[in-house]
């Protein structure tokens, strides 16, 4: 049984929130990480690079001189990829980056970062990640009675547009919800602050496709 320990914002101990061990993927699941990595840094690329084919570039198909008796080479357009100003024989165009992952993947991914995150220590739990303002001092003076440096990532149970308010302006500090948090923020982040609500939804997602990856 893993035992996190449950945090006031104060950092004091007002609790634990236990964890099956079996819940946890430790022995499985680094290269679906790793695919699920690249395939969130494909996604990112725009893909527009984009040149013009000898047939794309303007101009009329007549030749530059004619093909004997000059002593030069034979030429047949201007537009030749062998001449400035012409066309590009091998360059970039508009492609797509995007790399499909299986979806069973992704859940073992999923599984083995957050595992990974639990089994270290880096998940500090709060009994209640609220403010009652949305300024910047109360995210502020949080981390540091709970002795979180950024980078940091807070994770809600649900939207807090005053959490979110607050922090914004904390460099390094990135706010989501335990439905929406992915693997690339969990390997990003070295520090992973939620409250009870947020630390079960993140652990129910654990539980979500793991007889299908036995």
């Amino acid at each position: 049984m893993k035992t996190l320990k449950v945090l006031n914002v104060k950092g004091e101990s007002v609790g634990d929130f236990k964890i099956a061990e079996d819940m946890l993927v430790l022995d499985k699941g680094t290269q679906a990480v790793h695919d699920v990595i690249v395939a969130y840094h494909n996604k990112q690329r725009s893909g527009t690079a984009s040149t013009l084919r000898k047939g794309e570039v303007a101009g009329s198909n007549k030749k530059p001189w004619r093909q004997k008796g000059t002593g030069r080479a034979r030429a047949g357009l201007k537009q030749s990829p062998v001449w400035r100003g012409g066309g590009v024989a091998f360059g970039p165009h508009p492609r797509s980056y995007e790399t499909k992952i299986n979806k069973k993947v992704g859940q073992l991914a999923f599984r083995r970062a957050l595992s990974e995150k639990i089994a270290a220590g880096q998940v500090i739990v709060l009994d209640e990640l609220t403010v009652a303002e949305p300024k910047t001092k109360l995210i502020a003076g949080m981390m540091k009675s709970l002795a979180v440096k950024a980078p940091a990532l807070f994770v809600l149970a649900k939207p807090d547009g005053k959490v979110v308010t607050a922090a914004r302006n904390i460099p390094l500090v990135e706010i989501t919800t335990a439905d929406l948090v992915n693997v690339y923020q969990l390997l990003r982040y070295p520090s992973l602050v939620t409250d009870k609500a947020g630390i079960e939804k993140l652990t129910a997602r654990l539980q979500v496709g793991k007889g299908k990856n036995k």
